[in-house]
């Protein structure tokens, strides 16, 4: 499980702004964003273990917070394999990194400064924090949405 994890969120942080999906010759989803990243496998294989999708391929506008693999890796094996075992509590932690009807690039999220988002306190005093989780790359776009990758794993109480 903890091999699937990282897959998911490894690649999500590709750094790649993806804006066409050439086989499809139309705009990359989020989700397309977070399954073409090497650095969100583990994200990846969440998304798909909650049947988060075709959700996060839909029409959106989506903003998505995207752990990184090692950020993943922090909350240890343990905590993992409790997460991927209880699809209520991995859906609620993933979609505490989703903005849903919103698309937030990075000008946008500064100006949420102070503000909670999903119950998690925006600050852009020194650089931008989603609560503890600092925003590492910015303004992945696609065409349903945006992409930006954070450090630590949103978990909600």
């Amino acid at each position: 499980m903890r091999a699937c994890l990282t897959i998911a969120f490894g690649m999500l942080a590709c750094g790649l702004t993806v804006t066409q999906t050439l086989a499809e010759d139309k705009p990359a989803t989020v989700a397309d964003i977070v399954a073409s990243s090497k650095d969100h496998t583990i994200l990846l294989t969440a998304v798909k273990e909650a049947g988060l999708v075709d959700t996060l391929k839909g029409k959106g506008p989506f903003t998505v917070f995207a752990p990184t693999d090692a950020a993943f890796k922090a909350l240890g094996d343990d905590t993992i394999k409790k997460v991927l075992e209880d699809k209520d509590l991995l859906k609620k932690i993933l979609l505490a990194h989703v903005i849903v009807g919103k698309e937030a690039k990075a000008a946008d999220v500064l100006k949420l400064n102070g503000q909670e988002v999903n119950g998690f306190k925006i600050d852009t005093t020194d650089g931008v924090k989603i609560g503890e989780a600092k925003v590492i790359k910015a303004d992945l776009c696609a065409g349903n949405g945006v992409v930006h990758v954070i450090d630590k794993v949103l978990l909600p109480k």
